[in-house]
């Protein structure tokens, strides 16, 4: 039972701001490395990434609008998103893309539900 819930999507007005959270649950130790993408109508990119050892990389078309982190206890990743664009419009998801389980096994890749963010007057 190793669940990544996303939460904090919502419908904004460009020059907008919203903190998505990704908040993992089950028998994990950690999430080692994650990522947010975003999946539009006809692809879905990569926003940022993000590693426990504090390893980021952000993909070079958010123009430093969005900022990844990672709480202390290992168990949440968030996506600060400034200066919202309409063309920011998506779903958007969380990816584990390594957790650690209590068991020390590790999973690879364990998507979100995704959650909505719609930037529009």
């Amino acid at each position: 039972q190793v669940q990544l819930v996303e939460s904090g999507g919502g419908l904004v007005q460009p020059g907008g701001s919203l903190r998505l959270s990704c908040a993992a649950s089950g028998n994990i130790i950690s999430i080692d490395r994650a990522g947010w993408y975003r999946q539009g109508k006809l692809q879905r990119e990569l926003i940022a990434m993000i590693s426990r050892n504090g390893w980021t990389n952000y993909a070079d078309s958010m123009e430093g609008r969005f900022t990844i982190s990672g709480d202390d206890g290992g168990n949440t990743v968030y996506l600060q998103m400034n200066n919202l664009k309409p063309n920011d419009t998506a779903v958007y998801y969380c990816n584990g893309l390594k957790i650690t389980l209590a068991t020390g096994e590790s999973l690879y890749g364990i998507w979100g539900q995704g959650t909505q963010v719609t930037v529009s007057s």
